[in-house]
């Protein structure tokens, strides 16, 4: 009779721990069915809205508005006299805002050459996996700028002569956690240049990288390849045309809290698309390189 009951309890144990593990099983299922998909963006591509001089895909949130400050100093190669460039140097002040978490706009002012611009920046696809694979991130850029420095006295300019507009593409791709890569054709155009040999259009493409050193530094690299069409005419001597150099700049990324200071060394002066990727006179063959940086300060105007 004792081992009858027992058997009888191990049947009736066995019984029940099977049925536990398929009510669980069933409960699994369901939850499954249950819980959609979710969509996971890609985020920090680049820590900054600037790869190095130019734009990255990354603009501000949503009532977020940055305040950046841009500087370069003099050419290497200008001896110890100017101190190697640090007694010369070259600003731009910027507010830029998030109207919303896909537009971005800002106004700025450079002494180069006294520049105002403004542009609009919108988010048109963001890297993504889950429900949504997308595999890069897209944004597009319209930036216009003004000079207002009159640059040959005898040249007549009015308004819009001194006007230059720019459109740029950002492709970008954010391979994992530490390495980022973006890819920036880019048109713009002039509406007056100083001389009959230059374009008034001019294309280039642009690639710039981020490889993250640390949780709050990285390493960036850009570089604008400038197509001008006829750069072997412009290098003969007595064109009296400038001869221009592509820009290439390198600089490290250090967060801090609230600020994001770049620190850059680049062949480039000016610091907005229609000046660095138009007319950068530098050769990092002959010391025509600048120290630089870029420092932001972001304040949000959100009630959360």
């Amino acid at each position: 009779m004792k081992i009858k009951s027992l058997a009888y309890s191990l049947v009736l144990i066995a019984a029940l721990m099977f049925s536990i593990r398929a009510t669980a099983q069933d409960l699994d299922s369901l939850m499954e069915k249950s819980v959609k998909p979710q969509i996971v963006f890609a985020t920090a591509t680049f820590k900054s809205t600037r790869v190095v001089n130019g734009h990255s895909v990354e603009r501000m949130k949503k009532n977020q508005l940055e305040f950046r400050v841009s500087h370069r100093f003099g050419q290497f190669n200008t001896g110890s006299y100017e101190f190697y460039g640090l007694d010369q140097g070259t600003i731009h002040l910027a507010l830029e805002y998030g109207l919303t978490d896909w537009l971005e706009v800002g106004i700025g002012r450079s002494t180069f050459e006294k520049t105002v611009d403004a542009f609009g920046k919108v988010s048109l696809l963001r890297q993504s996996n889950g429900a949504r694979n997308m595999p890069v991130a897209l944004s597009y850029l319209a930036s216009t700028e003004a000079i207002s420095l009159n640059v040959d006295p005898a040249m007549k300019q009015n308004f819009s002569s001194r006007l230059t507009y720019v459109q740029q593409i950002m492709i970008a791709r954010k391979f994992n956690e530490s390495f980022s890569l973006q890819l920036t054709p880019t048109f713009i155009h002039r509406n007056i240049v100083p001389t009959e040999i230059e374009h008034n259009d001019l294309f280039s493409m642009g690639v710039g990288g981020r490889y993250k050193l640390s949780k709050r530094i990285a390493f960036n690299v850009e570089y604008f390849y400038v197509y001008r069409g006829n750069e072997t005419a412009m290098n003969q001597p007595n064109t009296g045309a400038t001869k221009y150099y592509n820009p290439l700049s390198v600089g490290i990324d250090i967060e801090t809290g609230g600020h994001v200071f770049q620190i850059m060394v680049t062949n480039s002066q000016a610091m907005r698309e229609g000046g660095f990727i138009g007319k950068t006179t530098g050769a990092w063959g002959n010391g025509g390189i600048r120290l630089g940086f870029n420092i932001s300060r972001v304040f949000s105007f959100s009630k959360q």
